[in-house]
């Protein structure tokens, strides 16, 4: 595995670490506060240590906007799966867009 791939993989993992910072702030509004904390606080923690690396052979931009929008399409798709927030074809559509753009800045970069 070359060392760009272990950058894409941070990328990725990046993303994924913002879902769980997120998940941390819903934690915190439904007051569980101490546990919530601790999630926001690993989750974007975590999350800007491994987009710090990714973005050692990744565009800024790129980075960045694949990251946020990992982050996005997690944290949607959480709301709706766990916290029965709305499923609306028009949200869905926007959620696959977000799935689209994601794909063509990895595929054209």
């Amino acid at each position: 595995m070359d060392i760009t791939t272990l950058h894409w993989l941070a990328l990725l993992a990046s993303g994924c670490f913002e879902i769980v910072g997120v998940a941390g702030f819903e934690r915190l509004h439904r007051g569980q506060r101490l546990h919530g904390l601790l999630l926001l606080i690993a989750g974007f923690g975590i999350s800007l240590g491994f987009l710090s690396i990714a973005m050692r052979s990744i565009d800024m931009g790129v980075a960045y906007a694949i990251f946020t929008g990992i982050g996005t399409l997690g944290s949607t798709l959480m709301g709706m799966l766990l916290w029965g927030e709305s499923r609306r074809p028009l949200r869905l559509a926007f959620v696959g867009m977000i799935i689209v753009a994601v794909v063509g800045l990895k595929v054209s970069g």
